[in-house]
């Protein structure tokens, strides 16, 4: 670690939440000099790739100089007056919840824009495309540093409009219907959120999440409570997404662009989890003590609903969408995020903030894959892929066929990798909620987490023979394995997803503290 000034990293921080958005107008307007390429379009991509680069360098810099010590601290903070009538202040900070989101946010949007670099999404202007993954960028990175519950609703807004144009615009088939359905559940849900927020601020006569945290609800009645829980949990339920308010996910994933996909799963779907963790815990206890196992049930709901939705995808005659079936995974893979939040016990929710980073890590590279499965073959269908004149990929093209198999193990859990920490801890968590909550109901719940687990080794299994196995057929037209643009933008994600197994301390001890404050209500 650094040794860097507050001033600095509150410099870094604010220059990650507004640098995305300057990139943006920039991406609209002639290209500088310095960064012409061979044509205007291929100009603009590279002006993205270094946008976001330096981005993900500030990120960096700004987890170097973390003061890892004393990770339950806001950091970085930035606390200025905005609209003092309603004491909504424009409040910057981070900790240890929200930093590894950050990175991962910027890690992923610059990923995303080196593939794109080489394989842009067909559609229109290359312009319009830079300058609305830049503006969800700063959506997704404002979500996760702004400490002001109106400026956190704007910034959960913020990224709406960007992806809805990025399924609507670049997406394959069916790309309309998907892009409406996604902005229509989503803004829905969020009308319903901000009802919840102005609830609790008008309650307590702050809208500082921090101030809030440290009150722990004793500023609100346990009627307020449950009301803002009740409306602000639908909002975020359907951001994560949560069963049975899922639908517009499967739908999305299937229609929008390969990098679409990758920060719909990476990033976006964090947000709504990250709400439940940083404002319904701390700020409304009492009121997530009564929805915690209603929120439990239909976690276990959604983890079983999406494991045997991919089952019936995986089988052969069923003309699955490999895209499809990963959107459901993701469903079950929330699903542990969310039992994990339910438990309300450090235990649990360090679960499922590790699980959220690793879902982000092997589903942003298990989406990478499979747009490059679809981009080799023309389909994403299971049964062309399989059939007769089938992938067959540790035969044609191994790297990709060996990769493609290590992110499916990834996401089933296997020990030694990210996916298996988070999952493990949330059913810990759930083996021992917190006291109060009814230990058989969710004695219950681990088990039925537990057989989907069982459930997610098949689907994932059944996927990798179908996909990767067989004869190797002679074609007129080989089938390129991992190009190197490919490489640079896979290589970090899977790299991580090992680290992260091999070393869960790296993660959990950022986290732990964090959330043991958060639990106690803001006390060390």
């Amino acid at each position: 670690m650094i040794d860097i000034s507050e001033s600095v990293m509150q410099f870094l921080l604010a220059f990650i939440v507004v640098a995305p958005l300057v990139g943006a107008v920039a991406a609209l307007l002639p290209a500088p000099p310095g960064l012409k390429g061979k044509s205007p379009d291929q100009a603009v991509l590279r002006h993205g790739v270094t946008a976001t680069g330096a981005i993900l360098v500030a990120a960096i810099v700004l987890a170097l100089g973390f003061d890892h010590d004393h990770p339950s601290k806001m950091q970085a903070t930035t606390d200025i007056s905005w609209i003092p009538a309603l004491d909504v202040r424009i409040h910057l900070g981070i900790d240890g919840i929200s930093l590894p989101l950050l990175v991962l946010t910027a890690l992923l949007t610059f990923l995303c824009a080196v593939y794109s670099y080489v394989k842009m999404p067909d559609g229109p202007s290359p312009k319009a495309f830079v300058a609305l993954l830049l503006v969800l960028e700063s959506g997704t990175l404002a979500t996760f540093a702004v400490l002001d519950l109106l400026l956190f609703f704007l910034a959960f807004e913020m990224v709406l409009i960007p992806m809805y144009f990025l399924i609507a615009r670049w997406g394959g088939a069916q790309r309309q219907a998907a892009a409406w359905k996604f902005i229509l559940y989503t803004l829905l849900g969020s009308v319903i959120m901000l009802l919840g927020l102005l609830l609790i601020g008008l309650n307590s006569g702050t809208f500082d999440m921090v101030a809030l945290a440290t009150d722990n609800g004793r500023g609100l009645t346990s009627s307020v409570q449950v009301i803002a829980v009740l409306a602000i949990g639908v909002g975020l339920a359907v951001k994560t997404p949560m069963w049975p308010l899922h639908s517009w996910l499967p739908d999305a994933h299937t229609a929008a662009p390969t990098v679409g996909s990758v920060l719909l799963a990476g990033v976006l779907l964090k947000m709504g989890t990250y709400g439940f963790v940083r404002i319904l815990l701390p700020v409304t206890p009492d009121g997530m003590h009564t929805f915690a196992p209603y929120l439990a049930a239909f976690a276990v709901a959604g983890i079983i609903y999406g494991s045997l939705a991919c089952l019936a995808l995986a089988r052969p005659g069923s003309k699955g969408d490999l895209k499809r079936l990963i959107a459901y995974s993701s469903v079950g893979h929330m699903g542990f995020v969310l039992l994990g939040i339910a438990t309300m016990t450090p235990t649990g929710v360090n679960g499922a903030l590790f699980a959220n980073i690793a879902h982000g890590l092997i589903t942003g590279l298990l989406f990478f894959l499979v747009g490059a499965v679809k981009d080799r073959y023309g389909t994403a269908d299971l049964d062309t892929l399989s059939g007769a004149t089938g992938a067959a990929l540790y035969g044609r093209a191994p790297r990709l066929g060996g990769l493609l198999a290590f992110a499916a193990v990834a996401s089933l859990g296997l020990p030694g990798l990210a996916g298996f920490w988070g999952e493990m801890l949330t059913l810990f968590g759930a083996f021992d909620p917190a006291q109060g909550l009814s230990r058989p109901a969710f004695l219950t719940f681990m088990s039925i987490g537990a057989f989907g687990t069982l459930l997610t080794a098949a689907y994932m299994l059944i996927l990798v023979r179908r996909v990767c196995m067989g004869d190797k057929r002679e074609e007129p037209h080989p089938i390129p394995d991992i190009q190197p643009y490919e490489f640079a933008a896979w290589t970090p994600l899977a790299a991580l997803t090992v680290l992260a197994g091999l070393w869960p301390a790296a993660l959990l001890g950022l986290t732990d503290p964090a959330v043991q404050k958060l639990l106690a209500g803001g006390k060390s």
